[in-house]
C-alpha cells in the first residue's frame, strides 16, 4: 500500500477575535470560523500507533488560537500569520490550506460569513 496524501483536519473552529478594518470591529470583536488542513506524511504514525509520531490537532488548534488573538485589519494577514506559525512550529508540515471566515461581517447583507481561503506550501531552501 502506498500513501498518496495525508493531513490533519480541523473543521469550523469558532473563535472570538478583534479583526477588521473599522474601529468598532477591532474594539468590539466578532466570531470567526477557521477550517484548515495541515499536510504532513502520516506514514510513521500510521505504522507505529504512537502519539509522538503524529501531528497533534490539539497543538495545531493552539497555534490557530494564538494567532487569532492578535488583532489585524485584514483576514489575509491573519491567514498568512497562521500558516507561517504552523510551518515554524511543525517542521514536518508541507502545506496548509486555510479557510478563515468572519461569521457576521458588517456589509449590509445577511450571509453565513465572508472571508478568505488560501493554500500555502512550505518553501524549499532557495525558492521564493
Amino acid at each position: 500500500m502506498k500513501l498518496k496524501s495525508s493531513c490533519v483536519v480541523i473543521n469550523d473552529m469558532r473563535l472570538y477575535a478583534h479583526h477588521g478594518v473599522m474601529e468598532q470591529e477591532q474594539r468590539v470583536g466578532a466570531y470567526f470560523t477557521v477550517s484548515l488542513r495541515v499536510h504532513y506524511n502520516i506514514y510513521r504514525a500510521m505504522m507505529s500507533d504512537r502519539v509522538g509520531d503524529a501531528l497533534s490537532y490539539a497543538d495545531v488548534a493552539d497555534v490557530v488560537r494564538q494567532q487569532m488573538a492578535t488583532p489585524s485589519q485584514l483576514l489575509e494577514h491573519v491567514a498568512g500569520r497562521i500558516a507561517k506559525a504552523l510551518f515554524d512550529q511543525f517542521p514536518r508540515c508541507t502545506a496548509v490550506d486555510i479557510k478563515l471566515m468572519k461569521d457576521n461581517p458588517p456589509m449590509g447583507i445577511d450571509s453565513n460569513g465572508a472571508g478568505v481561503e488560501a493554500e500555502f506550501v512550505r518553501e524549499v531552501s532557495g525558492e521564493r
